[in-house]
């Protein structure tokens, strides 16, 4: 594996956070968001890309990625202030402009009032790429509650659809499409149904938005990551279940983001012109999920 992902996996305490998504910068180590090494090669260039949940950990890396790209870059995030002020330091190091755009993806005119205040900054938009979510343990169906159900179902699913249908006037032909779904939408999980659920709706919604698109010229694929340290599962987990996150995988570790988010510059990129309707899995060599 490539060196210092071994090394930050093995110093990683038990932690946790009260409240999601989560703060990146609470998280000890942190994680690993660009690989040192990486080279872009213009592969998004002048393109301009709306993420959400684009503050901190896969997103955050995905901003980061795609601005080495060429890319200018819109984040949308709920209230993690600090981390969207640090991404949007790291988005302008590598020379891109990058917009924070705080609000509940949940809500409908949260949604639509971000992709049109990005739209009036750049002017354009050519990528978006939907990856807010949250997550909420619980090992007994009796105990997940209506309102858990439809807070789950809001943020992972319903905001897809309302990102979609707001930048689809805005989207031109070449646009792209880019959703976030799980391992988990493949090999299900008994203490995290409701997250499962939602994420397997991501993915078929993905599939059918990519067959609607497509004669719009617009290509709708997703990625769906295996257990990736992000702030996501400090804010989920409690200490002991942190500090094992990922062992139990083949590769003996969780992920970092910098190991998912180059599958999302795979497929905004030309270099992925003859795929629709894909998923790509960064998820450590669980095959049953794939």
């Amino acid at each position: 594996m490539p060196a210092g992902y071994q090394e930050h996996h093995d110093v990683r305490p038990p932690q946790e956070q009260a409240r999601q998504p989560g703060c990146e910068h609470e998280m000890e180590p942190q994680p690993i968001i660009i690989r040192e090494g990486y080279k872009g090669a213009d592969r998004l260039r002048d393109k301009v890309a709306l993420i959400t949940g684009g503050d901190s950990g896969i997103g955050r890396s995905i901003a980061v990625h795609f601005a080495r790209e060429g890319a200018q870059v819109a984040i949308v995030y709920l209230e993690e202030d600090a981390d969207a002020r640090e991404t949007a330091r790291m988005v302008r190091d590598e020379g891109a402009d990058c917009l924070l755009l705080s609000g509940d993806v949940s809500d409908p005119d949260a949604c639509a009032g971000a992709l049109s205040a990005a739209h009036q900054h750049f002017g354009r938009l050519d990528i978006l790429v939907n990856n807010a979510a949250e997550q909420h343990p619980t090992g007994n169906l009796l105990e997940i509650s209506n309102e858990q159900l439809h807070r789950t179902f809001a943020t992972n699913m319903f905001a897809h659809f309302y990102f979609v249908k707001a930048a689809l006037p805005l989207l031109r032909r070449g646009g792209v499409i880019i959703n976030t779904t799980s391992v988990v939408a493949y090999r299900g999980s008994g203490h995290l149904m409701d997250y499962a659920a939602s994420k397997g709706a991501v993915l078929g919604f993905t599939r059918s938005l990519a067959k609607a698109l497509l004669n719009d010229g617009i290509r709708v694929n997703a990625v769906a990551p295996g257990p990736i340290w992000a702030p996501l599962i400090p804010a989920t987990f409690d200490a002991d279940k942190v500090e094992q996150f990922g062992e139990d995988k083949p590769m003996g570790r969780a992920g970092q983001p910098a190991e998912v988010a180059p599958a999302f510059v795979f497929l905004a990129s030309d270099d992925a012109s003859y795929m629709v309707g894909q998923v790509l899995h960064p998820n450590g060599g669980d095959f049953t999920s794939s």
